[in-house]
């Protein structure tokens, strides 16, 4: 029997170990922390080793080696299998292995990625009886295909650039990047490191798959490496594939959208709304549910999300905003200057390009390990010890239609569990204000 290692627990090193467990492998599952779910897959036959990563996992000699996606490779344990000439597979890329029927259409990029694999998830459940959403946006391909069997199927994937990392094999049907934004460089050694890693999408597609590119994005255009597959092109104010007349967004003479029908703020939605239309439409989903969709949907929670309004003062949470280019994103969104919200946990990253973007700020509170780097931009800013205080303070501070935009432009690491545990708890205290 074929023996494989899975390397960090969490719901995707479940759901992965579970899948190979199902095909014959001998499966061992280790974490530096308490597994879990530990007697629920040794009930499955699966060896689960947690609590650390001891060296005699080093001795055996393994099939296949997974990883989880949050953990870097520069751990020591991740370290000591390279160098035994192992090579490293993401959860996604076995996953897909086994679901050779699916019809993939993948989205990566810095920002915009969730919600375009949402709104696609949306019109490809609307057309097709077997439609999934998995990957980044927090189910894992795994899980899919464990649950849901081999059988044809169409996959909304939404993929991170640590899940691409570990990409070998992956071949979407239709594949995205989005745009590239300065990101991650706590995790990565530079941000060219960062960009290559997002071209690792297209890297298997051939003349029967297409690539969406971005052509207002400059970036994208400079980094991408000859793409074998039939490249359609986008842009909001430059010739390209898709046409914009009258606000309307046409490819191929079908009306996709109408740019004031849809209920999304921001120039940024446009983007994400031609991406997923565009995938619906080459995956066979009429117009008309692509219209439907793109006409009502209301955006995902935690991104530019209304909260409240508390004493003629409305509040929004934009936990998800995650880096610079979203908050600003989520800045111009707006067409007057906002009481902003900001800091979390350090990724290394400056803040120099939120000073052109100073007048769209009233007031500015910080909070945060980043909070001193951003006072550096903001130097009128507040500063506080928590988000509670935050809010409280913005509540103070605002005046008749005000706007609070909780924007943090950092990760979420310093103080929260992730981002929608923060965006929750943003939720909770701007609904116990005192009205």
């Amino acid at each position: 029997m074929k023996k494989a290692l899975v390397v960090g627990g969490a719901r995707s090193g479940k759901y992965i170990a579970l899948l190979l467990n199902n095909n014959n492998y001998q499966v061992t599952l280790t974490d530096k922390n308490p597994v879990e779910y530990k007697q629920e897959l040794e009930d499955k036959g699966i060896t689960v080793i947690d609590k650390g990563h001891p060296e005699s996992l080093l001795k055996i000699k393994y099939d296949l080696v997974v990883k989880n996606p949050g953990i870097k490779y520069t751990t020591k344990f991740i370290q000591a299998l390279l160098a035994l000439n192992y090579k490293i597979y993401s959860e996604v890329d076995v996953a897909l292995t086994y679901a050779k029927n699916y019809k993939t259409l993948a989205i990566t990029g810095t920002n915009g990625k969730t919600t375009t694999t949402t709104i696609l998830d949306l019109m490809l459940k609307r057309e097709f009886k077997r439609a999934f959403v998995a990957g980044n946006i927090g189910i894992p391909v795994s899980e899919i295909v464990y649950k849901n069997g081999l059988e044809a199927a169409y996959l909304a994937l939404e993929l991170s650039s640590f899940q691409l990392d570990g990409i070998f094999d992956l071949k979407p049907h239709i594949a995205n990047i989005t745009n590239l934004q300065e990101d991650h460089l706590d995790y990565y050694k530079s941000v060219e490191d960062y960009y290559l890693s997002k071209q690792r999408i297209y890297q298997n597609q051939d003349q029967d798959d297409y690539l969406l590119v971005n052509i207002d994005d400059e970036r994208i255009l400079k980094y991408l490496d000859k793409p074998k597959a039939r490249q359609i092109t986008y842009s909001l104010n430059k010739p390209s594939d898709i046409i914009i007349n009258d606000n309307k967004v046409y490819y191929e003479n079908n009306l996709l959208f109408d740019i004031k029908k849809i209920k999304l703020v921001g120039k940024h939605n446009i983007y994400n709304g031609i991406v997923a239309s565009l995938m619906a439409y080459l995956s066979g989903v009429k117009v008309s549910n692509i219209n439907a969709v793109m006409h009502s949907f209301k955006g995902v929670e935690h991104r530019i999300e209304f909260v409240n309004t508390i004493l003629d003062t409305s509040f929004y949470n934009d936990s998800k905003s995650t880096n610079i280019e979203s908050t600003i994103v989520a800045l111009e969104a707006f067409d007057k200057p906002v009481i902003l919200i900001a800091g979390g946990y350090d990724k290394n990253i400056a803040f120099d390009k939120l000073l052109d973007y100073k007048d769209k700020t009233k007031k500015v509170i910080l909070f945060g390990e980043t909070k001193e780097k951003l006072k550096k931009v903001f130097p009128k800013a507040y500063i506080v010890d928590n988000l509670q205080a935050a809010v409280n303070l913005a509540q103070k501070l605002s005046e008749k239609d005000d706007i609070v935009l909780f924007s943090p432009a950092c990760a979420s690491f310093d103080q929260f569990k992730d981002y929608e545990e923060r965006g929750n708890l943003f939720i909770q205290y701007v609904n116990n204000l005192s009205v």
